[in-house]
């Protein structure tokens, strides 16, 4: 068996643009893959055009030999743009190897460790108390969601006293627990918009006495020690690594003890291969892995064989497929509806849970290619805030 082909699909996961890729082997087999949603996305199909030369006429089977070949062949170390494609092709190659030896990508992996999947959903905004309970019901009722990822901030915190935005936030996770049931956990999501380790910890400090699930990256990703002084004193479990981008910064971060929680994304990282390693190290560190996963169903599918075989899983973010389209920060429940067609069977909660797909091959879903190449690219770019100075605040 030989991959003989590549093809790449600019598609749509409701308002998002997405990029999937497939490559085909001599024997009929096509396996799937999804890149990471950084933008520019036009930018990675010529990449994974050139990174394809290196994977034509192999032996997809050769899992491992080949991603370190996409890394090593990059000289200096692939940066977003690099490793999105390359997380791709290694999704791919793993779905071609269990679907050669008639398995689920899992069984590869050392087999499940799991039954079934555990998921939150991302709601990402902070909507009134009572809207919140509403929106979480109707969740729960529908696919036995029992826990949540909201947005903290319900003041604008360029334009406010500092720590009238902590409290703004403390007073409404106060509200929430007031509200809704008590037995919901909810997590919150800063977004990488704090500047300093001592405001950040004021924040996580604040929201901590109502018990959030956890507080995920208030701050930037490149000082990683920066992790390690905030965690120093921070009462509430510290989560973050969506902006990482293998194991090696991983590894610093658990050394300066900056995480309770690790979030790598395997559209990010380089794949499962990379995705593995990651959280063998976190393992050694008595760290779970809840990985970060804003993306589409595709992804999902990678993501729930990843976590049937991680021992330190933990939870997995999710968003339905059909529904609500993504949207972060404001105090409204997203309006927009959206669908995302490019998976014909999507892995879909029960109980709160995503289960396992014995019976079925590779990734255990299938892909409509006639809905891609229907749907096409939607253009999409990041939304950078001002400061009241005018200076630009992070996105």
């Amino acid at each position: 068996m030989k991959i003989d082909r590549m093809r790449v699909f600019m598609t749509r996961d409701k308002d998002r643009p997405r990029v999937i890729v497939a490559l085909d082997t001599d024997d009929g087999l096509t396996g799937w893959g999804e890149c990471y949603n950084h933008g520019p996305d036009k930018a990675l199909p010529p990449l994974l055009d050139y990174l394809y030369e290196f994977l034509s006429g192999q032996d997809p089977t050769r899992v491992d030999y080949l991603v370190n070949l996409l890394i090593q062949q990059s000289r200096f170390p692939p940066g977003a743009l690099g490793l999105a494609a390359i997380s791709a092709l290694d999704h791919c190659l793993w779905d071609l190897a269990a679907k050669a030896a008639n398995v689920p990508v899992y069984k590869l992996l050392g087999g499940e460790v799991r039954d079934r999947i555990k998921v939150y959903a991302g709601v990402y905004t902070a909507p009134d108390a009572p809207a919140a309970r509403d929106e979480f019901d109707r969740l729960k009722e529908g696919w036995g969601f029992t826990a949540f990822k909201l947005s903290p901030w319900r003041i604008d915190m360029h334009a406010h006293r500092w720590g009238n935005v902590v409290k703004a936030s403390a007073d409404y996770f106060r509200s929430l627990r007031e509200t809704v049931n008590d037995e919901y956990e909810i997590a919150f999501d800063a977004h990488a918009k704090i500047f300093e380790p001592v405001a950040a910890r004021q924040l996580g400090n604040a929201l901590a006495p109502y018990d959030p699930l956890f507080y995920e990256e208030p701050l930037r990703p490149e000082n990683i020690e920066a992790w390690g002084d905030l965690k120093q004193g921070l009462n509430c479990v510290l989560a973050t690594g969506e902006s990482l981008y293998n194991r090696n910064e991983f590894l610093r971060l658990l050394q300066v003890k900056g995480a309770d929680l690790i979030q790598p994304d395997i559209c990010v990282v380089g794949g499962i291969s990379e995705m593995r390693r990651i959280a063998t190290l976190a393992e050694a560190y008595f760290v779970g892995v809840a990985p970060h996963n804003p993306m589409g169903p595709l992804a999902t599918a990678v993501n729930v064989h990843f976590s049937a075989a991680a021992q330190n899983f933990r939870i997995l973010e999710y968003r339905l497929p059909k529904g609500q389209a993504y949207v972060y920060g404001g105090l409204d429940i997203e309006k927009r509806q959206g669908e995302t067609r490019y998976v014909v069977d999507p892995y879909l909660p029960k109980d709160g849970y995503l289960e396992l797909r014995p019976d079925r091959p590779g990734w255990g879903v299938e892909m409509d290619e006639k809905a891609m190449e229907e749907e096409g690219y939607i253009h999409w770019q990041r939304r950078v805030p001002k400061r009241p100075d005018g200076s630009y605040a992070f996105a």
